[in-house]
Parts: structure tokens; C-alpha cells; sequence
């Protein structure tokens, strides 16, 4: 099979340039995400560019605490920015609503959510009412995103985590979740049930090459019964054994999803407590669990001696060196105060080889912080072709984390452009091709945990000069064209 014989390679030493950040966290404003029990999970952080000046900035969710919006002055310095006052908000997604350009944010709290409105120039109004987003009061902690067919707006999923209200629990109490489909004068409450707490989902193409929603649950609290879920868009409904989807079953926290070995079909990360899942996709149908020597589990902390299980939130995949391989980064951090699983839980980067296996680097990085982690997001905030990172804690600050590796490879980023209503065409998928390989990547909403990007996708080139970005866009039309190195690409569709 070809999976196996890429996970069972001969292992290789490390090659390319070793990963190293500066802590520049004292240039951020102040911020905790903080609360009770309703925000043991969440601590999400939506980035994107809020005024136009191709500078990424961050919404960071506060639980408690009131959610901050922080404007990225270039150098890395930071200010707060003034927004709706929103606390219980457990995370953000971006996503420009109204194909206006100005990126939009659904928030998601415990409670109503909210749809901050982009003003332009950082300014936000809240139009949760005006767009006709139902009323709920829900404890909210996942969402995704589509546009379908030629609608004007999006489809809009969100997942509910645990129902209060219900008396008998909150052990087997999932919450329903919700498809928000929109018609002329706002937007219907459609149920997706059962509802076994998901704490991520993800709307991509699957294994099956067909667009599905991924739904990455937590077993604490639907504890029998459940199981990770996939639901085919179009036909409507939960996959099974005859679609080559096998039930299974773990604390799921948050997804990340790439292709990892170039047979141009995204493999999933599945973060947990214990064991990471990183499963391959299988072309045609079907996923199966990496192999353990892949090096991906990330299973225990990898400094200390506390013996007993991680646990895994946000999951993102990116190029950190710029060798053309997509690296992993895993935030961690104890629930709260679980006595079965390690306190001081380090979070993970997992640089990768040559032959596909993959290594731990945090410590040596600098950015192997053992505060609770939760949301994250690989984002070169000074453009300098590098991604940096940003990281969320439960009751401790943000961190921000400047990648200053040295002898990096090329690197380009690509924005993609529609004129219709899905304006960022989420649902393309993206093929980067030079001499040495080619990398694929889906354009999408949704995944980490309670938070994501909008923003020019990344893509490292190790020593090429060129690259042929080939795009096909959300109706089916291909486009391709060869761009430089180290260089910002604009895509349009034609």
C-alpha cells in the first residue's frame, strides 16, 4: 500500500534549517482567556488582515475576561483596538460575509453567538440581528463554512458542545449542533443530530474527493454511544462502513488537515488527550492511523518527568524552515486540573524529514511553553517569509513567538480573488508545483481549535526560484500560472 510504504521508510537525519523564535510576547497587549468550567475548553484566535495594510491581526477570544481585537503595527508591535464588548466568546472564525472585502468574524460564546461586521480600518459593528442569525443560547465551540452553489451568503455550521439546561447532566448531554442556511431575509436553524460534543470541524474534500463536513468530538462527555463524525454535503448525511468510514471514537479538541505525501488528498491530524491521530487519507475512500515511528503521536510530554498523558487543543500545519515539507505545531495543556493527565504539558513542534517522519524541536525552538495552551496559528506577522507564531493560554497570557530560523528556503503566498459572493473562494484547492515536488492545499474555514485564519496562504519552496501555482476553483474552472520566488501572488479568477 502506498501509505505504508511511506510511514515505514528507513528514518533520516534532519536536514534543512534548524527552527528558532524569538519570545516577543511583552509587545502584546495584555490578555487572558479565562473562567469556569464552560471555558475549561475554547480559547480560540481568529487571524486576518482588519484594515487593509496586508499586516495580519488577531481576535483572541477571553471567555470571562472580555474577548481583545490587536492591531499588528509591523515590527512586532501591537495595539488594542476598541470592539464590541463580547465576554463568554470562546473563539472566532473570519470570514468576509458579504463578499464586500472587508473580513467579517463569527464569534462563537456560551450564548448567543455573534457576527462582528468589518468596518473597515479595525472597526467592527455587530450584526449578528441584521444578517438574521437565529437566536440561541447554546455553549458553542466549533464552526465551519461554505458557499453553496450560487448563494449569496454562506452556509454556516456550528457546533454545540455540552447542553446546560439539561438536568441529568452534563455526562451524555451533547448539545444538538446546527446548520445556518441563508435565505432571502436571514438565515434557518437546520439540527445536525446526533450531537456528540464536538470541540472542532472542518468542511473540506475528503478522502472520497467529495466536500464533507468533519466533526471531532470529545468522548468526556458523550462517554458511550459516539464517535468522530463525517457527513457527505451534498447527499446529506452521516458516512459509514460502506463509504470506507470506520467509527471511531477519542477526546477530539481540534483538526488540521494537509497532504503530507503528495497524493493530492488531505491527511488529518486529530489532536486528543493521549495519542495525536494523524490519519492518511486513502484515495478514493477510507483513512487509516499513521504508523507510531512516523513520530507524530506526541503522546507524553516531551520534557519533565511527568509520565502521564498530553493533551492536544489547536493543530496547525505550516512550513516553518521553508523546505517545501509542512511542519506541525500542537498546543497543550491540562483541562484544568485532570489528575490523569501531565500539568506541565509543553507544546509540541514537530519539524519534518526528508523521508516523511517527523521530530520534536520545541525546546531547542524557544517556544516550548507549559502554560495551558489552547488556540494557535502559524502567521508571518512581519513578512519577512517566516511564519511566527501566536498561542492562547488558559488563565496565562498570549505568547507571540517571532521565527528568526536561519537559512530558511524560498517562500511565496498566495491570495486567492472571486467577484461573486464567495469573494475568498473557500472550497478552491491550490497546487504549488516546482522542480522538487508539488503541495496541495484546500481553501478553507473551519478546523484548529475555535479559531482559524484568513489570510495568503503559505507556501515554503526550499532552493526553487519559480513555482507553478495551479488553482481549481470552486465551480470547476482550472487556472495556472507561474509565479516567482519570495513573493506576495494575487490569483484571480478569470
Amino acid at each position: 500500500m502506498k501509505i505504508a510504504a511511506f510511514v515505514i521508510c528507513g528514518l533520516a537525519l534532519p536536514v534543512g534549517a534548524d527552527p528558532l523564535f524569538e519570545n516577543r510576547s511583552n509587545a502584546l497587549p495584555k490578555h487572558i482567556y479565562d473562567g469556569g468550567w464552560e471555558h475549561f475548553v475554547g480559547g480560540g484566535i481568529a487571524v486576518f488582515d482588519c484594515n487593509g495594510d496586508a499586516l495580519p491581526d488577531v481576535f483572541a477570544a477571553g471567555g470571562e475576561n472580555p474577548a481583545t481585537l490587536i492591531r499588528n503595527d509591523g515590527n512586532f508591535t501591537f495595539t488594542a483596538m476598541d470592539v464590541p464588548a463580547l465576554k463568554g466568546v470562546t473563539g472566532a472564525y473570519p470570514i468576509d460575509m458579504n463578499a464586500d472585502g472587508q473580513m467579517d468574524l463569527f464569534v462563537l460564546r456560551v450564548g448567543q453567538n455573534r457576527i462582528l461586521k468589518g468596518m473597515g480600518d479595525c472597526v467592527f459593528t455587530d450584526a449578528t440581528t441584521t444578517l438574521g442569525i437565529p437566536p440561541d443560547n447554546d455553549w458553542s465551540t466549533a464552526f465551519t463554512a461554505w458557499w453553496e452553489n450560487d448563494a449569496e451568503r454562506p452556509t454556516l455550521v456550528v457546533g454545540n458542545y455540552v447542553d446546560r439546561d439539561d438536568p441529568d447532566g452534563p455526562f451524555e448531554a451533547c448539545d444538538t449542533n446546527s446548520i445556518l442556511r441563508p435565505f432571502e431575509h436571514g438565515y434557518t436553524n437546520e439540527t445536525l443530530q446526533p450531537g456528540f460534543c464536538p470541540l472542532s470541524m472542518l468542511a473540506a474534500n475528503d478522502a472520497r474527493g467529495k466536500p464533507t463536513l468533519r466533526l471531532s468530538n470529545d468522548r468526556h462527555y458523550y462517554v458511550s454511544g459516539g464517535h468522530e463524525q463525517m457527513w457527505d454535503i451534498a447527499d446529506q448525511r452521516f458516512l459509514g462502513a460502506a463509504d470506507g468510514w470506520n467509527n471511531i471514537a477519542l477526546w477530539g479538541m481540534g483538526i488540521a488537515s494537509r497532504d503530507l505525501n503528495g497524493d493530492a488528498v488531505d491527511d488529518v491530524m486529530l489532536t486528543s488527550m493521549g495519542d495525536q491521530l494523524l490519519q492518511f487519507a486513502i484515495p478514493g475512500g477510507g483513512y487509516v492511523a499513521a504508523d507510531y515511528a512516523l513520530g507524530t503521536y506526541a503522546q507524553r510530554p516531551h520534557i519533565g518527568d511527568d509520565g502521564r498523558p498530553s493533551t492536544g487543543w489547536h493543530a496547525e500545519f505550516g512550513d516553518i524552515n521553508n523546505d517545501g515539507r509542512a511542519d506541525l505545531f500542537i498546543a497543550k495543556g491540562n483541562v484544568d486540573q485532570m489528575p490523569g493527565m501531565a500539568m506541565q504539558d509543553p507544546n509540541n513542534l514537530l519539524m519534518q524529514r526528508p523521508d516523511g517522519t517527523f521530530y520534536e524541536t520545541a525546546v531547542q525552538a524557544g517556544i516550548a511553553s507549559t502554560d495551558r495552551s489552547r488556540g494557535a496559528a502559524l502567521v508571518d506577522f512581519d513578512r519577512d517569509g517566516r511564519l511566527d507564531l501566536i498561542v492562547s493560554n488558559r488563565r496565562a497570557p498570549l505568547e507571540v513567538y517571532r521565527n528568526v530560523t536561519l537559512n530558511t528556503g524560498h517562500w511565496i503566498t498566495v491570495e486567492l480573488q472571486q467577484t461573486d459572493a464567495n469573494r475568498n473562494a473557500i472550497g478552491a484547492v491550490m497546487t504549488v508545483t516546482t522542480n522538487a515536488r508539488s503541495q496541495v492545499l484546500q481553501q478553507t474555514i473551519g478546523g484548529g481549535h475555535a479559531g482559524g485564519q484568513m489570510l495568503p496562504r503559505h507556501f515554503g519552496l526550499a532552493d526553487a526560484t519559480q513555482a507553478q501555482v495551479s488553482v481549481i476553483w470552486p465551480d470547476g474552472t482550472k487556472t495556472s500560472e507561474m509565479v516567482s520566488a519570495r513573493s506576495n501572488v494575487v490569483i484571480k479568477k478569470p
